[in-house]
């Protein structure tokens, strides 16, 4: 693969990643000059993470250079998942029916509601005081 940069995003969390091929095996998955594993420590988080190549059955045939930025642990991972699900189907068009299937491809649009003026946050009320 040419060395594009893929974004993948979740609530405030923004991925940047550049896919590499592997010759000989060795895949290593950097974020933010770390493995994912220490980076993230949670093992549901390298489940998240690892997703994209075990439905693929391309697990150790890529490498992963990223940058993380914004949000929680589980928005990155899941900002990083989709980063490398849109890199793969970039790779082989064939992973793209795949991944669909598995909703892989398709950014979460939920996002943090703002908080209203006057109120203590986005829904709550103040305690109504009848007098």
């Amino acid at each position: 693969m040419d060395n594009k940069m893929i974004s993948g995003r979740r609530k405030e969390a923004i991925a940047r990643i550049r896919l590499l091929k592997v010759e000989d095996g060795k895949q290593e998955i950097t974020i933010n000059n770390r493995d994912y594993k220490e980076y993230f420590p949670s093992i549901s988080l390298h489940y998240i993470v690892e997703q994209p190549f075990k439905l693929t059955e391309t697990w150790g045939q890529y490498s992963v250079k990223g940058r993380l930025n914004g949000g929680g642990k589980k928005g990155q991972a899941e900002a990083l998942r989709l980063a490398i699900s849109k890199a793969l189907v970039e790779e082989n068009p064939e992973f793209r029916q795949i991944l669909k299937k598995y909703k892989l491809l398709t950014r979460d649009p939920r996002m943090v509601e703002r908080k209203k003026p006057g109120q203590p946050k986005a829904r709550k009320k103040n305690q109504f005081s009848k007098r």
